[in-house]
């Protein structure tokens, strides 16, 4: 007897099977399952069971109320996930570990987005905090450079990823991973629906805002919080306020020369 909630789930399958140039054996050589039964989950002649969905969920980068409820073949714009397979480590309950990305690992992360090895190697741990909810996928990436301040550079920034460009809320930060820019660290908002791009900002205001295409887009996590080791000095002025007075102070200055011109 086939569920209304699983509507859409057999032919889901079939699309992001194709959609990533799996055959129906490689899929169930990664699920390891037999292949006839992805034959027979495409062909609605059985329903998988609940850790086989948690593992189509994890390899395709799909949740699974998506999986399970929406047809994914139709929609406009496929979830950032969808892009790439996303890697992820787990533990022997099948628990998902927290990988890390360190700055040294930043170069490399984009060729191992979709390889379980390569992620496999990045240092992870388990955070038992009521702030990160059981069920999520989580990374945390070390930032470099001034872009972002007060937040210094080389503080870890603690995400969970983004299935879909709607997720995003504008003005909040986000780790966004291109194929040009690589990994960076910026306030977003969305113009996808109106011409295919996310506008990202500095809070440095040195930093000029910049668009990034959506099909450029390879990954996006919401950053949630930060770790760093920089403790901050008692009644020293930091390089943020500096900064912001130097900018402001040029913007002074334009101003009285066009006033005096």
């Amino acid at each position: 007897m086939k569920l209304n909630s699983m509507i859409y789930l057999q032919q889901n399958i079939r699309f992001l099977r194709k959609n990533k140039g799996f055959t129906q054996g490689q899929l169930a050589e990664k699920l390891g399952i037999k292949r006839s039964l992805i034959g027979a989950y495409e062909e609605e002649r059985a329903v998988p069971k609940l850790l086989i969905i948690q593992q189509l969920s994890q390899l395709f980068g799909v949740s699974i109320d998506r999986l399970l409820t929406i047809d994914l073949s139709k929609e406009k714009v496929l979830p950032a996930g969808d892009f790439r397979v996303l890697a992820t480590v787990v533990d022997s309950n099948n628990e998902e570990r927290i990988s890390i990305v360190p700055v040294k690992a930043l170069a490399g992360y984009l060729n191992g987005l979709a390889d379980p090895d390569y992620v496999a190697e990045l240092p992870h741990f388990a955070l038992p905090v009521s702030e990160l909810s059981h069920g999520l996928t989580y990374r945390v990436f070390q930032i470099k450079g001034d872009s972002m301040l007060p937040v210094p550079p080389g503080a870890y920034i603690f995400c969970s990823y983004l299935e879909s460009f709607s997720g995003i809320k504008n003005g909040k930060p986000y780790i966004v991973i291109t194929a040009n820019d690589g990994i960076v660290y910026k306030r977003v908002y969305n113009h996808v629906e109106e011409d295919g791009t996310l506008l990202l900002k500095s809070d440095n205001e040195e930093y000029q805002p910049y668009r990034v295409t959506a099909d450029s887009v390879l990954e996006i996590w919401q950053a949630l919080g930060y770790l760093t080791f920089e403790l901050p000095e008692p009644d020293e002025m930091d390089i943020h306020q500096i900064s912001s007075m130097l900018y402001k102070m040029q913007d002074d200055i334009k101003q009285l020369k066009c006033k005096t011109d």
